[in-house]
């Protein structure tokens, strides 16, 4: 899943201003190997101060138009049911909800348009969550946070639901981890599992690199550990490090244990 960021704000400094530079990002991305293109108008990093609908739907509605029928998976990263009710009928594919699908109306919508939706864990909201983050088990209630909700979004009609543990949304460096360590909680039940942890604070702290764009072999290493435990989706910044990253894996894993 490749991270098309339309913000000015972006925590990793990628945000795009324009149409333009957005569809040549896309297009590199899918040439790449990304299967599902996530396109964001509201920056979540910590802190993040809330946009307006009308705001957030200016910058993502042009690219959505431009994408829509293509052959990619359209996701919006939106928590907004008005924003995600006019892109899904734009052409979208899928709704990227980090505050978990908490909102009914966001499921009203989903459900009649028949589109599955990514439900996220977050503590708290982006202005927040990382103000004091406690859980007791975070594995354990993260868990179960995202299978109830999982299991409300089918009643409702959804056909379909990815699961995400929230990485650095409401988290510690040690919570984080714990979440990836115990990630096969999560990837041993029925629904896929995202995870998205390209370029975030944890990355940083781990190789002491300030710069968020500078934490791309970090979060290969990262993420490569998640697929390892199950993870179906990797949201990444940088597509194509990781599309040959995961290649060489695969071709290992379906080699064999007999040393050729």
């Amino acid at each position: 899943m490749g991270i098309l960021n339309l913000t000015p704000d972006s925590f990793s400094g990628d945000g795009l201003k324009s149409v333009d530079k957005a569809l040549t990002q896309a297009e590199q991305m899918r040439s790449a190997g990304a299967l599902i293109l996530d396109i964001g108008g509201e920056s979540t990093r910590p802190g993040a101060v809330p946009v307006p609908a009308r705001e957030e739907l200016g910058r993502v509605m042009p690219v959505v138009e431009a994408l829509a029928g293509s052959d990619v998976v359209i996701s919006v990263d939106t928590y907004k049911p008005e924003v995600a009710a006019a892109v899904l009928d734009a052409g979208a594919h899928l709704v990227n909800d980090v505050s978990g699908l908490r909102d009914p109306e966001m499921l009203k919508v989903c459900a009649e348009r028949g589109a599955p939706a990514v439900i996220m864990h977050m503590q708290g909201t982006p202005l927040t969550m990382q103000a004091s983050p406690q859980y007791e088990d975070v594995v354990a209630e993260v868990a179960a946070y995202l299978n109830r909700q999982a299991d409300e979004a089918l009643a409702a009609g959804l056909p379909g639901v990815l699961l995400d543990p929230g990485f650095g949304f409401g988290k510690t460096l040690a919570h984080n981890l714990s979440l990836v360590k115990g990630l096969k909680r999560l990837t041993d039940g029925p629904h896929p599992v995202v995870l998205g942890a390209s370029r975030k604070g944890t990355v940083g702290k781990l190789t002491d690199v300030a710069e968020a764009a500078q934490r791309d072999p970090g979060s290969l290493a990262l993420h490569l550990y998640a697929a390892a435990r199950g993870a179906s989706l990797l949201r990444v910044h940088n597509v194509e490090m990781h599309a040959q990253a995961l290649q060489v894996w695969r071709a290992l894993e379906d080699y064999g244990d007999d040393g050729g």
